[in-house]
């Protein structure tokens, strides 16, 4: 059997079970993402679901134990630079872009950004 650079780079990950989604953690969907949402009282659109796909992205391009929510937020902060920044990011996620937006995502906290309560 071949395999893609994609698998070689990245085993196990997401078999693209969503080809929008191409980066999801295995398991993840998008009703799962919608139920979440809902529970949250968010409602999303299709800039939710950029943010989502843009988090996802750099997860997989990322070893999972080393990112920290500072290095995430810096990442956010850059990509929507010019739409508010992490400002604009918290109008879509209320309960905070790195928290929220990993919880809706699929994803692990970074580290510092683990609920302990």
């Amino acid at each position: 059997m071949t395999e893609s650079m994609q698998d070689i780079m990245h085993p196990g990950a997401n078999s693209g079970s969503d080809p929008d989604f191409p980066h999801a953690p295995e398991g993840w969907t998008r009703s799962d993402a919608e139920r979440i949402a809902k529970e949250e009282g968010i409602t999303l659109t299709d800039e939710h679901w950029g943010v989502i796909h843009d988090m996802q992205e750099f997860y997989d391009k990322h070893p999972e134990p080393h990112i920290h929510v500072r290095e995430l937020n810096d990442a956010l902060e850059e990509k929507y630079h010019i739409n508010g920044g992490i400002k604009h990011l918290y109008q879509l996620f209320s309960g905070g872009p790195t928290v929220q937006g990993c919880r809706i995502a699929g994803l692990k906290l970074p580290i510092e950004g683990e609920d302990h309560s």
